[in-house]
């Protein structure tokens, strides 16, 4: 079973991001490349035969909810709750979070939904049973959130515009 989780963290002093998965345990299987396949999904019956990004978990959407604008990786996001949904790669993540926050999984997933794509860089990390999200260096306006699941770590900054 893939556990419902979720982790909240306040940057500045009134900035609150929220998100909220289900915790898909690796279970001696090969995740990477295998188990959630480089690039986009193959259709099937469920997404219509499109082709459709990782679900960023397991069950429903994962989710993040900004309760004010944040800036993501230099982009502006503004406040609001968004599905996350990733096309992993090898060298290179492409990460996007969807205006749709309500569906199950990725396979209804549709592009004309997103409000910001960025790529990020995979890192190598200590094995992680348990696909987890959190953050990482906290500097008061800003922090890294992350994806942790096997042995790959997937970063992503967020920052609390000035002004």
């Amino acid at each position: 079973a893939s556990l419902k989780a979720g982790v909240m963290q306040r940057l500045g002093v009134e900035t609150d991001i929220t998100i909220e998965y289900s915790r898909p345990g690796v279970k001696g299987r090969t995740i990477w490349g295998d188990l959630v396949p480089y690039g986009m999904g193959e259709g099937n019956e469920y997404s219509e035969g499109k082709p459709y990004p990782w679900r960023a978990g397991a069950n429903e959407n994962t989710t993040i909810a900004f309760s004010k604008d944040v800036m993501v990786e230099g982009n502006k996001l503004a406040a609001g709750k968004y599905g996350i949904h990733m096309i992993p790669g090898k060298d290179e993540w492409t990460i996007i979070f969807s205006k749709n926050s309500s569906g199950w999984g990725s396979f209804g997933y549709n592009q004309e939904e997103d409000a910001l794509r960025i790529k990020v860089t995979p890192k190598e990390a200590p094995h992680q049973e348990w696909l987890r999200y959190g953050f990482d260096n906290l500097e008061g306006t800003s922090a890294t959130a992350f994806l942790h699941w096997e042995k790959v770590k997937v970063p992503f900054k967020i920052e609390v515009p000035e002004g």
